[in-house]
């Protein structure tokens, strides 16, 4: 009988179990959700179990009901009132969130050069300049933070592990150095508006690991990978390879989404050198596919611009990923933080993350806050005239065109027909870089820190540097340059 009595308390408790409401990990104690919106709130429970979200900020309550799928989710209107707040999930059980923030939320992913961490990462080189300077004064608890674990997957996840975590000098250390400097440029900014982080990164990877499978699937470049993955995933438990197509999308990606937020920051090409013309379309696609997941429209989507260094053997390929990235400025709502002039050619991951993250947060004050003043981008070839053997280039963000340091414009080409760049003497005139070369009678073509390691000195009134550029399209193995010894 007292067996019996048991069984009966085991079975009990099991479905008590089951009947639980969850949240995943995004929801916790000291999250931040997107002020003034409609925030999206999900989570698990018993198959036709209603849950009630509440929260302290106007005490409405919203209703919803489990699905089959044992899956719930529900918008809650958000107000202006940073807080901290409550925020209550009844159930069959009860859950009361604390120190609930509204504000400024933004996704940050991309590879090393996001992953990087404020104090670098451990047994090796590393950290942001000025480190122990940085966390001695990081201490915010209106900035929070979340670091998704890394995770690779075959098909879409729904959770993810992870907390928010206050800045404090004992948490700033282990989170994404360029996304701390973002938030802490937005609170700088926004000193009365909460700003959270929700960091998804991962060294080495590749644009498409990033992608969902429905945008992937309809790009033949990736037929292939997509069959080598499938096959992998039929026989193996466990994918180990984060560079397959739609894996991080799926392991890191698609846990967060829906969460509601204002914007996304991106940081990422160095692993598709040499592949520029097919990043050309896939970095795009891949904007359209998160907005697309996300429901929220265009949503502000910002990048950086991959920095100068000295890759080995390279022939053109760090530039023209460059160029890859320049022309995705094109895509709506999109903006790029240049750092031509803040890399370093021996260390693929530059320490000024600070000024990466300032720059990244001109963007969001200008185009996504409407902060008046703000120039948030180098200058960017528009447009160019010839004269005989002068070349006049024109560029947008161009007012105050100068030098940093007072001397010729740096790394300038220019080319006859013969596709024959040498190097250019360079002036500045009305906010134009006027180009020539006595070695070129008629000058056709322009180029500009088109080296891997060219780092540039041509900023505009803002400080901000100049986009790698050039004005024609020929293939590289059609051009050729002329080192002049002196240079």
């Amino acid at each position: 009988m007292r067996t019996i009595n048991v069984l009966l308390l085991c079975v009990g408790f099991v479905a008590s179990a089951a009947a639980d409401v969850k949240l995943p990990a995004v929801f916790s104690d000291g999250a931040v959700l997107q002020r003034e919106s409609q925030a999206a709130i999900w989570g698990t429970a018993r198959p036709g179990e209603k849950v009630t979200v509440t929260g302290s900020w106007n005490n409405q309550a919203v209703v919803a009901t489990t699905a089959d799928t044992g899956r719930w989710s529900m918008r809650l209107a958000t107000t202006s009132a940073a807080g901290p707040h409550t925020l209550r999930i009844d159930g069959d059980n009860h859950i009361v969130l604390k120190d609930i923030l509204l504000g400024e939320v933004w996704i940050a992913s991309g590879q090393s050069n996001m992953e990087m961490t404020v104090a670098g990462a451990p047994g090796r080189l590393g950290g942001v300049i000025n480190v122990d300077q940085e966390l001695e004064k990081s201490a915010d608890p209106q900035l929070q933070l979340f670091t998704v674990k890394r995770a690779i997957s075959a098909t879409p996840r729904t959770e993810c592990e992870g907390a928010w975590a206050a800045a404090t000098p004992e948490t700033v250390g282990a989170f994404s150095a360029t996304a701390y400097f973002f938030a802490r440029e937005l609170r700088r900014a926004m000193p009365d508006v909460p700003v959270g982080v929700i960091s998804a990164s991962w060294g080495g990877t590749v644009c498409e690991s990033w992608t969902s499978r429905a945008t992937i699937d309809t790009m033949v470049d990736f037929k292939s990978a997509l069959e080598a993955l499938d096959g992998v995933a039929a026989t193996q438990p466990v994918i180990t390879n984060p560079n397959g197509p739609t894996v991080l999308f799926n392991g890191m990606i698609s846990p967060i989404v829906p969460f509601t937020m204002r914007g996304a920051i991106w940081y990422q090409g160095e692993s598709n050198i040499g592949r520029a013309a097919q990043y050309q379309k896939l970095f795009p696609a891949m904007i359209s596919d998160w907005r697309a997941r996300w429901g929220q429209g265009e949503f502000p989507f910002y990048y950086v611009q991959i920095a100068p260094f000295g890759y080995r053997n390279d022939r053109g390929g760090a530039a023209e990923l460059r160029e890859a990235q320049l022309v995705s400025a094109k895509t709506p709502n999109t903006g790029m933080a240049i750092t031509m002039d803040i890399g370093d050619t021996a260390d693929i991951h530059p320490r000024n993350k600070q000024e990466v993250g300032r720059r990244l947060a001109l963007w969001a004050q200008a185009n996504t806050y409407g902060h008046k003043g703000v120039e948030c981008s180098g200058p960017l070839y528009e447009s160019m005239t010839v004269d005989g053997s002068e070349i006049r280039l024109k560029f947008a963000h161009g007012a105050g065109l100068r030098t940093r340091d007072g001397k010729p414009t740096t790394h300038c080409w220019v080319a006859g027909e013969d596709r024959r760049f040498v190097p250019a003497q360079s002036r500045i005139e009305n906010d134009t870089l006027i180009l020539q070369s006595v070695d070129v009678r008629k000058s056709v073509a322009a180029r500009h820190a088109w080296g891997a390691a060219d780092e540039t000195n041509l900023v505009n009134g803002a400080d901000l540097p100049a986009s790698s550029f050039r004005t024609d399209d020929w293939p590289a193995a059609s051009v050729s340059f002329v080192i002049d010894p002196q240079r």
